[in-house]
């Protein structure tokens, strides 16, 4: 009779482990399922990242340009090109100083992109009076 007791204390505590413990194929399942979660929503996460970076990009305006001009208190005929330095580190601008009358000049600005040839924007065309630029005849920079 104990041997009977025995034997089915043994049987009542192994199946109670059996009912407590997982198997090795439902951890491996579960681990997979979570895994595939969390790369799904790493993956969503880097798309709305993404997306916000290209809402926050803000066009060149050549108007910049056209300011930075005003500054100025002398201008010489030709063409001028540079870039926007650390602000806008793929955008390049071209310049180009037409003497209209004896004060009065046109001046054109383009503004590029490093990786294609075509203008970002189109041309903006100003108008400044420079009373202090003179244009030599042939078109050459006055000398100081």
């Amino acid at each position: 009779m104990q041997c009977r007791q025995r034997i089915l204390a043994r049987t009542e505590s192994t199946s109670l482990n059996q009912v407590i413990a997982f198997t090795l194929l439902e951890v491996m399942i579960a681990l997979g399922i979570f895994f595939m979660a969390m790369f799904t929503i790493l993956a969503l996460v880097s798309n709305t990242l993404r997306n916000a970076r290209a809402l926050q990009e803000t066009e060149v305006d050549p108007g910049m340009l056209a300011a930075q001009l005003s500054l100025t208190n002398r201008i010489t005929e030709g063409t001028e090109s540079g870039d926007f330095g650390d602000i806008y580190r793929d955008y390049t601008w071209d310049r180009l100083n037409t003497h209209i009358t004896n004060s009065l000049w046109q001046v054109d600005f383009v503004v590029h992109h490093r990786v294609g040839t075509k203008a970002v924007d189109t041309p903006l065309s100003v108008l400044v009076f420079s009373p202090l630029s003179q244009s030599l005849p042939g078109g050459g920079a006055p000398r100081r």
